[in-house]
């Protein structure tokens, strides 16, 4: 695997072989246990959008495991401000970096950085088109708390329109035979080719502006940010700002075992009473993007993670 750009660069196998190594690695992302496999290594953090945990999970992820990092920072301080194509920028920083993470606001561009790049590109979300790194860290959420991630019920709530996060887990879920249940204000709906994709694979999809009436059979209740950047027309925005709001008391009906996820960040879609539900899984999910993130890069890079980790309490993990 050269790059991971879309879910599709990963079979199941690879997505399952990740999860494991993740599971191994936790003692390391929680700092419990030193294993610098990345010792040497370098990654070039190149963000052309804002970004709190995808750009710090990566920049983690790489010095838990003994590699280092080294950020585009700031865009309006760097070349691109010039005119620097973003071609150039991928050649010159392929030059200094063992691989390379990438944000960018243009749907397609990691996929054009991987043609550019001789080193691996990590798609850190790309416009409105896919985020595969965030996918990995939310289906090993999944597992964690499901112990599986087939046969789900999964209700993906908010912008599915836009929402590079649900593009991404969409197409994953269900090739694990999970049931779709989108839930989305007409405006904001999963796009049409989306669902023609997901159908050809055998989805089974429930698409409904209703969010009260997919609580009660969720296993997964994913909300998602009703996202003001993407929109072209300030009025279309204002029309479904806020229009889906979930309380402790909404999730009354809902399953013990049901999780809330969230990519994060939120704004008014999940109120702070949710966060001392049972339900709440979002804070988790966050930290989950450094060991999953560890996980990938070195299977990217070719690096072996042991079967065990010695974690200096006289036992292994």
């Amino acid at each position: 695997m050269a790059s991971l750009i879309t879910m599709d660069d990963l079979s199941n196998e690879d997505i399952l072989a990740i999860l494991d190594d993740a599971e191994i690695l936790l003692p390391v992302a929680r700092g419990q246990a030193y294993l610098p496999l990345l010792q040497g290594k370098l990654l070039g953090n190149l963000f052309f959008e804002p970004s709190t945990r995808t750009r710090m999970s990566f920049e983690t992820a790489m010095k838990r495991l003994g590699g280092d990092v080294i950020n585009l920072g700031d865009v309006s301080s760097s070349s691109v401000v010039k005119g620097e194509t973003l071609y150039d920028t991928i050649r010159m920083v392929d030059g200094y970096v063992d691989i390379i993470a990438m944000r960018h606001p243009r749907q397609g561009a990691a996929q054009y950085a991987s043609d550019s790049a001789e080193v691996p590109i990590l798609n850190g979300g790309d416009g409105a088109g896919h985020h595969p790194t965030q996918t990995l860290l939310d289906l090993f959420t999944i597992r964690q708390a499901h112990g599986t991630i087939e046969g789900l019920n999964v209700a993906l709530v908010g912008d599915l329109r836009f929402g590079r996060t649900v593009h991404s887990l969409s197409h994953a879920l269900v090739r694990f035979g999970c049931s779709l249940t989108l839930v989305s204000p007409d405006s904001l709906r999963m796009p049409s080719e989306i669902i023609d994709d997901l159908q050809v694979l055998g989805a089974t999809i429930t698409q409904t502006e209703d969010l009260a009436a997919a609580i009660p059979s969720a296993d997964v209740i994913y909300m998602t940010r009703i996202q003001k950047e993407r929109f072209p027309d300030e009025d279309e925005y204002q029309r479904v700002a806020g229009v889906f709001k979930l309380a402790a008391a909404d999730l009354a009906p809902a399953k013990g075992s049901m999780i809330v996820m969230h990519p994060l960040p939120r704004v008014d879609e999940i109120a702070p009473d949710v966060d001392a539900t049972v339900h709440a899984r979002y804070f988790e999910q966050a930290f989950n993007g450094v060991v999953t993130r560890m996980a990938l890069i070195c299977r990217l890079l070719g690096i072996t993670v042991p079967q065990t980790i010695d974690t200096g309490n006289g036992g292994e993990s």
